[in-house]
């Protein structure tokens, strides 16, 4: 299964990750459209990005939501209803809803923008066992 590794030590909260997520997905440079988050949290950096643990797939009415063939889960737009318990339910807070953007909410799915564009290499793309 292929997850985001995350190495905070190495985060100088540049933002060049939530940048290149937004670009990419949403072909604006937006925080709010980001698939990651980086916040300042008592002066450190909090990453907010989905560990791919499936939790939401148990909650979710019309089984929108599945994983591939890495493991990594999906949102799959023609089973999604927008009825956003996948949202409320996320045990990390990592799969997020913009109504003005698109119909259905939307989360990391381990794609590497984000780790290619980080300067440090605080975000690194790797595959474990799941």
């Amino acid at each position: 299964m292929k997850i985001m590794q995350i190495n905070a030590e190495k985060c100088v909260q540049c933002g060049a990750c939530m940048s290149a997520c937004s670009s990419a997905w949403f072909k604006e440079d937006s925080v709010d459209l980001s698939r990651v988050k980086v916040e300042t949290v008592t002066g450190l950096p909090h990453f907010n990005i989905c560990s791919q643990c499936g939790a939401c797939m148990a909650v979710c009415p019309t089984q929108a939501l599945e994983r591939d063939a890495n493991g990594v889960v999906q949102i799959r737009k023609d089973k999604c209803v927008a009825c956003l318990m996948c949202v409320g339910f996320c045990p990390s807070a990592s799969i997020f809803f913009n109504a003005e953007k698109q119909t259905e909410p939307f989360k990391c799915i381990a794609c590497g923008i984000c780790a290619k564009k980080c300067p440090t290499g605080a975000l690194t793309l790797v595959e474990v066992k799941g």
